[in-house]
C-alpha cells in the first residue's frame, strides 16, 4: 500500500504492507509522537531506502518487546 507522508519539509510516498503501517502507528503511539515524527527519525538514521528502514525498525521493535 502506497501512502504519502511529509518529512523533512517535503512530501514523499512510501510503499508498505498494512501490517507494517499498523505497527508503526502503534510504536508512535507508545512513544507519544506522531507517525510523521517517527518516520522522520527513522529517515535520518537509515541506510538504504526508506521503506526497508521502516520495516527493519518494526522488526527490531518487535524483537525488543519479546526479549530477542
Amino acid at each position: 500500500m502506497k501512502r504519502s507522508i511529509r518529512i523533512a519539509q517535503h512530501s514523499t510516498s512510501i510503499s508498505l504492507e498494512p501490517e507494517f503501517w499498523d505497527e508503526l502507528k502503534a510504536i508512535a503511539g507508545r512513544d507519544k509522537i506522531s507517525l510523521n515524527q517517527l518516520v522522520a527519525t527513522i529517515d535520518t538514521g537509515r541506510k538504504g531506502n526508506l521503506s526497508s528502514a521502516l520495516r527493519l525498525h518494526v522488526l527490531k521493535n518487535l524483537k525488543a518487546q519479546h526479549g530477542n
